[in-house]
Order: C-alpha cells, then sequence, then structure tokens
C-alpha cells in the first residue's frame, strides 16, 4: 500500500481547498451541475453545496456562477475564479508530487503494510 500525499491550501482562518473541493469544482465543470457533480462524487446535494459555499466564502470572488431554469433549463458554471483555482491547484500538485516523490516512497516503505 503506497502512502498517500494530500495537498490542502488555506489560511489561519480558512481551510479554502484540498483534494476534496477540487474534485468538487472539476465534477461542475464536467456536470454543469452542483447536483450532478454530487452524484458523481457520491455525495448528497446539500454536502456538495455546503463545500461550494465554504469556497464562496474562503475566497474574494464566487467559484461558481448558477442560472435559473428556463427553455435551457438552468445550471452552474465555473467562474473565471474557479478554473483559475483548479489549473493552479493541479499545477502545485503536480510540481509538490514530483519533488517529494522520493520521500513518500521512502516513508511508505517504512509503513506497516
Amino acid at each position: 500500500m503506497q502512502a498517500r500525499f494530500r495537498l490542502r491550501i488555506g489560511n489561519d482562518r480558512d481551510l479554502a481547498l484540498g483534494p476534496g473541493k477540487v474534485a468538487l469544482l472539476e465534477a461542475i465543470q464536467e456536470t454543469g451541475s452542483i447536483s450532478g457533480a454530487g452524484r458523481k462524487l457520491g455525495m448528497s446535494y446539500r454536502r456538495a453545496w455546503l463545500l461550494v459555499d465554504a469556497m464562496n466564502r474562503a475566497f474574494s470572488t464566487p467559484v461558481i456562477e448558477t442560472s435559473t431554469g428556463g427553455r435551457e433549463g438552468g445550471g452552474t458554471a465555473l467562474t473565471r475564479t474557479g478554473q483559475e483555482i483548479v489549473r493552479r491547484y493541479r499545477k502545485i500538485e503536480a510540481l509538490a508530487f514530483a519533488a517529494a516523490d522520493k520521500e513518500i516512497n521512502a516513508i511508505s516503505r517504512l509503513m506497516r503494510q
């Protein structure tokens, strides 16, 4: 079993971002809805909405935008901020994993299997 490395970004007040929240943003981008993203990730709409709300409060501008129904049916999309957050988080994650891979593997070998 390989050791896991999880990247979380926040400040003293808020845990703004982690792998679950980024996966939720990606699922919203893919499905076009919070409920669809929640279903894709196996979480309730309420849980998905609470995570989105926490991100909206942690960042200076909203991470998603919603449109109400009508002929096209409404939906949810990432804002520019939301898109930038996903892009930058994934880049930081890749850089961190690459830099830490040797040490993570060393710790993994010391762990009970």
